[in-house]
Formats: C-alpha cells, sequence, structure tokens
C-alpha cells in the first residue's frame, strides 16, 4: 500500500508541475476526444438511407443485392432504389420477430391451412387470433424478411415507398379496381383520393390494404356495424384485437363509435390519417415496414400493423395489379431495400410444405 501511495504522490506531483496552460490545453483535448468517440459510437449505431446510384453498395458486406437492383433499374428506368442501412444484426432481429415462450402472441402468423403447413408453421400446437391462425416459423420469418428475395417484379412492391404520385394516383384507377366491391362508387374513390393526397399517402396502397383487409365484399366493420344504437364503420379494422369473433368485432366498433365513424367514407378519411400518422410517420413508409418494425424511430419489433405474415405479399399484388390497369407501373417509383448487418451470403430459402 505504502507503495502504491508514493506513486501517487508522485504522479499529482507531476501534474502540479504542468504549466496551467498546458494542463488546459491537455484537458481540452481529453474532452475532444471522448467527443469524438461518442459521435463515432452514436453514428455507428444510427439507421441512414441512401440512393443507390450503382456503385454505392458494399456487396462484400450485403452480398446478392446489387445484381438484383441492377436487373431491374435496367428493365425499369424510371425506378429508384434507396439503402436502407438498419443497423441490426440479422439474426438479432430474426430472434426477435419469431415467437418464443416468453411472449403471449407472436407478432407473425400463418393461416391454419395446407399453403402453409411443414416448415411454414411452428409446432406449438396453439391457435392464434379467430382459431384460423398458428405462429410462423424460423424459416418463414427469414424467407419473408430476407429483402433479397423481394428484388424481383413478382415482389418488388412490397417495398416500395407508400407515397402519393401525381401522374400515377387517379380516382378512375381506384374505380376501377373497386367496381363491384364494397369500396365502388364515385364518392368514396373520392374519399380515398383526397385524403390520401392530403397525407401524401399512396391511395393505391389505401385501397389494397383495405381489400386484404376486408375482402371485396367486405365484413361487418366495412358495410356497417350496429354499435350502442348506430351503424359504425370501421374499414381498417383498427383497435380489432382479441380472441374471438364477437370480442373483435365489439373492440373496433368501440373504437369506430368513439371516433363518430358514422358513414364509411369518413371511417376511411380518418382512418387514411390514422396510418399516415401511426406509420407512415414513423418511418413505416413501405408494406415490409409495417410488416417488421425495424425502425429504430420507436422500440423496435413493436409497431407493426398486421400479424399475416402473407398480408405484405397479398396487398403488393393488389397494388400492382392497379398501378398495371391503369398503365402506370412505370412511374417514378422509389423502392426502399432493407440491409443488415452480418446477413448469411446464402438468400433465405422458401419453407417446404407437407
Amino acid at each position: 500500500m505504502g507503495r502504491i501511495r508514493r506513486k501517487q504522490s508522485r504522479i499529482l506531483t507531476n501534474i502540479k508541475n504542468i504549466p496551467p496552460k498546458t494542463l488546459i490545453g491537455i484537458i481540452v483535448l481529453i474532452i475532444l476526444l471522448i467527443l469524438i468517440f461518442s459521435i463515432i459510437i452514436v453514428q455507428s449505431t444510427m439507421q441512414k438511407a441512401i440512393i443507390y446510384d450503382g456503385e454505392n453498395l458494399n456487396e462484400a458486406r450485403y452480398p446478392g443485392y446489387k445484381e438484383l437492383i441492377d436487373k431491374l433499374k435496367d428493365e425499369h428506368p424510371n425506378w429508384t432504389f434507396t439503402l436502407y442501412y438498419t443497423k441490426l444484426n440479422w439474426n438479432t432481429v430474426i430472434k426477435h420477430e419469431s415467437h418464443s415462450s416468453t411472449r403471449k402472441t407472436p407478432l407473425n402468423l400463418v393461416p391454419d391451412n395446407d399453403s402453409y403447413s411443414g416448415e411454414w408453421a411452428e409446432d406449438d400446437g396453439k391457435k392464434y387470433d379467430n382459431g384460423d391462425w398458428v405462429a410462423a416459423s424460423k424459416k418463414a420469418i427469414e424467407y419473408k424478411m430476407d429483402s433479397r428475395n423481394l428484388i424481383n417484379e413478382n415482389n418488388i412492391f412490397q417495398l416500395k415507398e407508400l407515397t402519393y404520385t401525381e401522374e400515377a394516383n387517379t380516382a378512375e384507377g381506384i374505380m376501377s379496381k373497386t367496381d363491384g366491391s364494397f369500396l365502388e362508387g364515385k364518392d368514396v374513390a373520392e374519399a380515398i383520393i383526397n385524403s390520401s393526397k392530403k397525407n401524401n399517402l399512396d391511395p393505391y396502397f389505401v385501397v389494397s390494404r383495405l381489400l386484404q383487409e376486408q375482402g371485396k365484399k367486405g365484413t361487418k366493420l366495412s358495410q356497417g356495424y350496429e354499435y350502442n344504437g348506430k351503424t359504425v364503420y370501421n374499414p381498417f379494422n383498427i383497435s380489432a384485437s382479441g380472441n374471438s369473433t364477437s370480442a373483435i368485432l365489439e373492440n373496433a366498433a368501440k373504437y369506430a363509435y368513439s371516433k363518430e365513424w358514422f358513414s364509411l367514407e369518413k371511417a376511411l378519411e380518418e382512418g387514411i390519417s390514422f396510418l399516415n400518422t401511426r406509420y407512415i410517420d414513423e418511418g413505416q413508409n413501405t408494406l415490409y415496414f409495417q410488416k417488421f418494425d425495424v425502425i429504430k424511430k420507436g422500440e423496435l419489433y413493436k409497431n407493426q400493423y398486421m400479424q399475416n405474415l402473407i398480408a405484405p405479399l397479398s396487398e403488393a399484388n393488389i397494388l400492382l395489379d392497379q398501378y398495371e390497369e391503369s398503365e402506370t407501373a412505370d412511374s417514378e417509383f422509389n423502392f426502399i431495400i432493407p440491409l443488415y448487418e452480418n446477413m448469411p451470403e446464402k438468400i433465405s430459402e422458401k419453407p417446404k410444405e407437407e
């Protein structure tokens, strides 16, 4: 102990012998170094988006992306692509998205049918939601989250930036797609396109979300549901949660009643605003990001629109159909490609059915 005290005493003596100006300079330098290292650490974990220019993608770090993007860019010159660096580790993301005994309800579900049996489902013996769903397997989640599986003409619209495009979105285009559905009619089409434009949101995406959620003919929530003596509408299924059909309907109807959604048009207009505030403003501006919350603006893995693992593909197909029908699929669209750290070189494979 005496030796340590003597050493400390010498250090203090040496410090006292340093000229005041020199000492102040050393302290300032140390503070600057601490600040620089802090900034470097923060920046290394900050998510960022960069427009792809054909040269600014590290193929060794993010294998398999460049060739796929370049192929689509050659085929669709008006399209642009944004590289979104999530700064999240791939295996960590999959672990959080996968079901575990510590989570009451899975983040990802697949239909309980033959099309999504075998490797698609987690064999925990439980049914979820209204009893028609089972937990998605780790392999199924990897397949759907690996954006390299989406960079092709059949799947890319899951990654489309969901902003309003003046020359591509028309009321006529909406009416063409909604003909014969619960959304048919000029008043409904105009309500969708006006509210979408106000919120800078793709109205064709709105239609695809509605048809995915409600089906072509709609459900009780979109056709009108009696609650507290009033007919209420909730076409976006907001607050439609519960483990039985009756609970789901009641919770969604209660929310619609509280908002005075006593007409389909009002429910659509304010529902679109809800989508914008709850998801687009949070950075979840693609179908992919609304399904998988990997945006650090809020708490990760929490703010997802749906549990249905298949929904982004179904919605993207409806979205693409609308653009193809209106002959605007080659408009100036931007697609956002999520990139993860430590991605496997091999692209995630599609699960096998039984």
